[in-house]
């Protein structure tokens, strides 16, 4: 499974950042490449997602997507690196969690798969600065199509 989840984040490698979507090859962002992940491995998305701002969550400091990952995806331990994993990082220590990533490498040359503003899907180093920002761990549920 860790294979699959790994090859169909790549294909989304140079998608341009897009708030909101998840369209391979048009637009994504952090979630949206997630959900498109989610898509090609797993078939159907579990559930919609509503509209969302780019500052979502942070005036309330609800944890809205570690309990939405919670509910679709395994959490594991943060130390149980593995490929395929879904990385949720906190930007800013006391900030919510509302960054995603896709775990590609594992080992002396870490990295991961995913979008932020300004910048394409990309895949990059998961180096000190972005481990210790790493707030949660998951896993893909097993059932591939």
């Amino acid at each position: 499974m860790e294979e699959m989840v790994v090859a169909e984040a790549r294909r989304w490698l140079g998608t341009p950042y897009v708030h909101q979507a998840s369209c391979r090859g048009a637009g994504a962002d952090c979630l949206g490449l997630i959900r498109g992940v989610w898509r090609g491995v797993l078939g159907a998305e579990p559930a919609a997602v509503p509209p969302y701002s780019a500052s979502w969550a942070e005036a309330s400091g609800q944890e809205l997507l570690w309990q939405a990952a919670r509910l679709w995806l395994r959490e594991k331990p943060r130390e149980m690196a593995a490929a395929g994993d879904v990385i949720l990082f906190r930007i800013r220590e006391g900030a919510v969690a509302k960054h995603l990533g896709l775990q590609s490498q594992t080992g002396d040359n870490p990295a991961f798969i995913h979008a932020y503003s300004g910048h394409a899907v990309t895949e990059s180093a998961l180096t000190a600065p972005w481990a210790r920002r790493i707030a949660a761990r998951f896993s893909f549920p097993d059932g591939a199509n």
